[in-house]
């Protein structure tokens, strides 16, 4: 198996416990996003504790820099995703390599949950991240989320194992390290077990959400046309349903996602398509909903 190992004390953390448990068995990819002036000294950390740990590691630089109207965070997490799956498949040091750990711990996963409040998210955002999940043929595992931040540096402190502290995760002007700095504190004030009851919700979330996901995909297989959705088919559900299979529809077949002021003006759009001559040109996600004939089609240009 490898693991994503940063430095940092959470990854740190789950290389040493993975290495006490399957001794021999585990390597590491250290993505060097190349983002911080002291990047190189993090590289140089990583490779110095897995000479010590004799775990053999890849070192994979990547352009993390986001584009425009894109956060810095949700490009380093795409680009990072991305490296690991294909230094996997490409560097014969991890070849036949299957399982791939990282390090989020029940910390992140509330600040996760938190952040989709914030941002008025459906039961996808609400779920947060999954313990487990595959992707690109790999099987990914999260094991610590169970785990607060604090014990896991307790741990590396009574192992006697350094880690790097990122300057960057002190900044408050990033959305997470408020909530971090200010949110979780008076969460552990007001609510001692807020992790674990979080942790509840979040797969309850899930849960439901899995469900949905088989009524959509149900749904669409009824609705499948040539070039697209039968409308007809379409109109027969009801508002929120057919919000749901469109949702499922454009994600899976089309990977994008509609805002909510999209979906709302589609749906109103295909409620309007009742006479042969009703035209439906859409801006959807990032690309366009058209009508052709009695079809819900999409193109990704005009």
């Amino acid at each position: 198996m490898a693991v994503a190992f940063s430095g940092g004390a959470d990854s740190t953390a789950l290389l040493v416990a993975c290495v006490r448990q399957w001794p021999g068995q585990v390597r590491a990819i250290h993505i060097h996003h190349g983002l911080q002036t002291d990047a190189d000294k993090f590289a140089s950390h990583c490779q110095a504790l897995c000479e010590k740990l004799q775990v053999p590691l890849v070192l994979c630089k990547v352009n993390a820099k986001h584009e425009t109207g894109q956060s810095p965070e949700d490009a380093a997490r795409k680009a990072r995703y991305f490296a690991l799956s294909e230094t996997i498949r490409a560097n014969p040091l991890l070849q036949g390599v299957k399982d791939i750990a990282v390090g989020q711990h029940a910390d992140d996963q509330v600040e996760t949950l938190l952040l989709a409040l914030s941002r008025g998210a459906g039961l996808p955002g609400l779920a947060s991240m999954p313990s487990e999940w595959v992707r690109d043929g790999l099987r990914w595992h999260r094991p610590l989320l169970s785990v607060p931040g604090a014990n896991l540096r307790e741990y590396l402190k009574h192992a006697e194992v350094m880690w790097v502290e990122d300057l960057t995760n002190q900044d408050e002007q990033f959305t997470r390290n408020r909530i971090r700095a200010q949110l979780l504190p008076a969460l552990e004030r007001a609510f001692p077990q807020f992790r674990d009851t979080f942790s509840r919700s979040a797969a309850h979330a899930a849960e439901a959400q899995e469900i949905l996901n088989e009524v959509a995909a149900a749904d669409l297989s009824i609705l499948m046309a040539s070039g697209g959705l039968n409308i007809k088919s379409l109109q027969q559900l009801s508002s929120a349903r057919q919000s749901l299979v469109l949702r499922h529809w454009l994600k899976v077949h089309h990977q994008t996602t509609p805002s909510t002021v999209q979906m709302s003006e589609l749906l109103s759009q295909i409620a309007a398509c009742i006479t042969r001559g009703h035209q439906l040109r859409l801006k959807v996600g990032r690309g366009y909903a058209l009508r052709d004939g009695q079809v819900l089609a999409w193109s990704d240009q005009l």
